[in-house]
């Protein structure tokens, strides 16, 4: 398992068209993709629950990626997480 505290530095935070793209990407990865926010825990390759964490941007959130390919995964996650918009 690899974890990783990253800000996000997206303009409009987390929501519906970003949130889309970090599922399109987390579901190319084998891994167990989680959010941890707070204490709050989403599955990030879930729309649902990735916009039901209300991530604004300059928050501070956990990635959390669990499988054969967790390294690739934390790495194009915290691409899509922190890229200027």
């Amino acid at each position: 398992m690899v974890q990783k505290n990253i800000v996000v530095q997206l303009s409009q935070g987390l929501h519906a068209r970003p949130a889309a793209t970090f599922v399109k990407v987390a579901t190319s990865f084998a891994s167990e993709i989680k959010l941890l926010k707070k204490e709050k825990t989403v599955n990030g390759k879930s729309i649902m629950g990735i916009m039901a964490a209300a991530i604004g941007k300059g928050e501070e959130i956990t990635l959390i990626a669990d499988g054969l390919d967790e390294n690739e995964a934390i790495a194009a996650l915290e691409k899509v997480l922190t890229a200027q918009d």
